[in-house]
């Protein structure tokens, strides 16, 4: 037998595990665990600027690709509690990803010893599993289950605890004849599955709402395969957008009171039935609930059986594996086909299409300073089908969701249920790292970029470039919009006069500089017309100094985003004059019909 420190051993699971890269910041309680990772070789670390950073940076590198699990790695104490946030964000959205703490000394832990915390008890309501270990015998075992558990049922994250004693103890270890446990997902029976495809059928009017829980189990495939079969149009939430591209014929558009598509509310409000796979039913798709279920039946399909009935009873509900669940309907959706016995959807279909190509959002504005929906507009035009953008919370993410185009899974990497301000850059650097061949464009309103935005000095520092559009209008938009229903403007203004930078006016902070600061390029634009020169230039200053590029547009300083007000989905104010002609909305999937 091998006899090596548990640290060690640990760090030779994670690489069996298929773990090849870490983020994290190094400190006193976790330096064995580090000095173990350099000496193994094999995972590359990059270290982050902030502990929560680093939890980020590990979420962004689980979401883009099947498979990929993020590692952040921090010290004892505040390092833990500065991750809660990763954690909350990654159990939200039910992404793996493991976080390492280091820990003040057994004999010392429930004494007050420095940067002691029970970070474990701290950390349990956000992960699967949360433990600090006391025995280092139980290390590798530990470090086998967090894996399991990351992986099976509803995808999750864990935090495991390691008292610097522990770490240093030896054990005997055989990494050479480690295994992975067996993966756990349940499985819909075919019973289940014909059930579900009979009320299918009996509908007239059926979609497919189609969750994060698809891309999660790397069943998009599947999913457009069975959608082709039954004529069956697809609603995508926010966060499963890209399951389907958005101009593929049976892409209905998404719905909800915010990241919703004109078109897409008002097919589903026609709609008689609802396939729900691997989705929540967050409130901010649903809205009100006797809206959202009235005149329609449904049929929930969860990996985990307790979140069927959670936000409302389905008429069916399939405790499954998205993908085992998806394999099914196709086999018996194909039999049904072969046989003639499915329903011909196409008038059904060509209905939801044509809402898309009446139903739009203006975006063509030649305004100064610039309107939002102009910015999405150019992007559009820049970015490529290939591109994944990353963005978390506020109108800039509303309006993009609304505006911008998606046409891959794991293409729209998005903090949907937690949503903390600062995701976006440290998300935008993880996901960069895992994919270096494509164009990453992260979407920021200019609250969201100054909480994290030291994380920018990681991309300068280690090389991972991207494109941050940054819109500013120098408020808290989405705060400043809620507020109007209390008739307040209050506590919300971000502007001031720059004494360094007056030629901002109000605009206040000077990301151009800050960006630069930080190792950085960046750009201002104040004209509509010189958008698309500007991100044209930021993909080539990314490629040729393997930087992040900050484009800033400095935004008109109000603007209402189409939502809803009172919780209804078929109550969207839509504050802005709409698509009345195709020049409105050059970049929409569909050319405006009048």
């Amino acid at each position: 037998m091998a006899r090596m420190t548990a640290a060690r051993a640990a760090v030779e699971i994670l690489k069996r595990e298929g773990v090849t890269d870490a983020f994290g910041v190094p400190g006193a309680a976790i330096n064995p665990f580090y000095a173990a990772l350099k000496a193994s070789g094999g995972v590359q670390h990059t270290l982050a600027r902030h502990v929560e950073g680093a939890s980020h940076m590990a979420e962004g590198y689980t979401r883009t690709h099947a498979g990929n699990i993020g590692v952040c790695i921090g010290t004892s104490g505040p390092a833990g509690t500065d991750m809660i946030t990763g954690l909350y964000s990654a159990i939200g959205d039910s992404i793996p990803i493991l976080c390492i703490t280091g820990q003040a000394p057994t004999a010392v832990i429930h004494k007050e010893d420095f940067q002691a915390v029970d970070i474990a008890s701290i950390a349990k309501p956000v992960t699967k599993m949360a433990v600090t270990v006391l025995e280092a015998a139980q290390v590798p075992g530990v470090f086998q289950q967090a894996f399991h558990l990351m992986r099976s049922g509803r995808p999750g994250p864990v935090l495991i605890d390691l008292p610097i004693d522990v770490q240093m103890t030896e054990i005997e270890f055989d990494p050479d004849t480690y295994e992975p446990l067996p993966v756990y997902k349940p499985a819909a029976s075919r019973a289940q599955i014909e059930k579900a495809i009979g009320m299918l059928c009996a509908a007239e009017r059926p979609l497919i709402v189609a969750g994060g829980g698809v891309i999660n189990a790397d069943a998009a495939d599947l999913l457009l395969e069975f959608a082709e079969l039954t004529g069956t149009p697809v609603v995508p939430t926010l966060m499963g957008w890209g399951l389907l591209p958005d101009d593929h014929e049976l892409n209905a558009g998404m719905v909800g009171l915010q990241t919703s598509h004109r078109y897409g509310n008002a097919t589903f409000l026609e709609s008689d039935f609802v396939l729900g796979i691997g989705n929540r039913w967050a409130n901010r798709h649903t809205g009100k609930l006797d809206v959202y279920t009235a005149g329609r039946k449904f049929v929930h399909v969860d990996v985990e059986p307790t979140q069927i009935g959670k936000i409302f009873a389905p008429d069916y509900g399939i405790a499954s594996d998205a993908k085992a669940a998806l394999a099914l309907f196709v086999e018996v959706a194909g039999e049904l086909k072969a046989a003639g016995r499915l329903p011909d959807r196409s008038v059904w279909a060509a209905a939801a299409q044509e809402r898309k190509a009446t139903l739009q959002r203006r975006t063509h504005f030649d305004d100064i300073p610039i309107k939002p929906q102009r910015v999405y507009e150019e992007m559009n035009k820049a970015f490529g089908p290939e591109t994944r953008y990353v963005s978390t919370i506020g109108l800039s993410q509303i309006a993009g969701a609304q505006m911008l185009h998606v046409y891959r899974p794991r293409h729209w990497i998005n903090c949907g249920q937690a949503g903390p301000l600062g995701w976006t850059v440290p998300a935008a650097l993880g996901v960069a790292k895992a994919d270096p061949g494509t164009q990453v464009v992260a979407l920021s309103g200019d609250y969201d970029f100054q909480f994290m935005l030291e994380e920018l000095a990681v991309g300068a520092q280690h090389k991972i470039p991207y494109v941050h559009v940054l819109v500013n209008n120098s408020y808290l938009g989405l705060i400043r919009q809620a507020q109007r229903a209390f008739e307040i403007d209050f506590q919300v203004n971000l502007e001031f006069e720059n004494i360094n930078s007056p030629e901002l006016g109000v605009y206040g902070v000077d990301h151009v500089k800050v960006a630069e600061g930080l190792g950085c390029k960046a750009i201002r634009v104040t004209d509509p017309g010189e958008l698309g020169a500007a991100l044209e230039q930021a993909k080539k200053l990314a490629a040729e100094h393997q930087v992040p590029v900050v484009v800033e547009a400095i935004l008109e300083r109000v603007t209402n985003i189409s939502m809803s007000g009172t919780n209804d989905i078929g109550n969207v104010v839509e504050f802005e004059e709409l698509a009345t002609e195709p020049g409105h909305a050059p970049t929409a999937v569909r050319t405006l019909k009048v």
